[in-house]
């Protein structure tokens, strides 16, 4: 996918002056720190810009996985399972080096040549799919207007 690299190179200079997002990953507290009550933690493992289903990082590229604010641990009355559990990976985060209410992304998949998560080769082109649904579009047009709408 050399024309890859070519057009990630190009979205990278655009993106210079945008700001990045933080991407976290589990982090497992060693035997010691564990005996002594160490929980795991989501910690900081690299920035990139968000665009779309792309998360672009100065040398590496991945699928947006799930996303959510950093928020200190509260204790709280749970109607669902499910809002437990991002309450817990908001802490986690939390723990992990992010800040009160910080965007985070954690859960997302390299794109490489062994992995190409959404991105796609017809013919000559490279396409990106940009919804479940499994809709395509050229990924050198969804670049162009991602990074207008990250430029705003």
């Amino acid at each position: 996918m050399d024309d890859l690299d070519a057009l990630l190179g190009d979205a990278r200079a655009r993106l210079r002056d945008v700001a990045k997002v933080r991407i976290g990953a589990p982090r497992a507290p060693g035997r010691i720190r564990r005996a002594l009550g160490a929980r795991p933690v989501i910690a900081p493992i690299a920035e990139a810009w968000h665009l779309g289903v792309l998360l672009i990082g100065d040398d590496a590229v991945w699928a947006t996985g799930s996303v959510l604010r950093a928020a200190e641990e509260a204790r709280r009355g749970y109607t669902a399972e499910s809002q437990r559990r991002r309450d817990e990976i908001r802490a986690m985060a939390f723990r992990g080096g992010f800040g009160e209410g910080e965007t985070f992304h954690y859960d997302v998949e390299p794109i490489d040549a062994e992995h190409p998560g959404p991105l796609v080769r017809q013919g000559e082109r490279i396409m990106v799919r940009w919804s479940p649904a499994g809709f395509l579009a050229p990924l050198d047009a969804y670049l162009d207007e991602r990074i207008a709408l990250a430029r705003d």
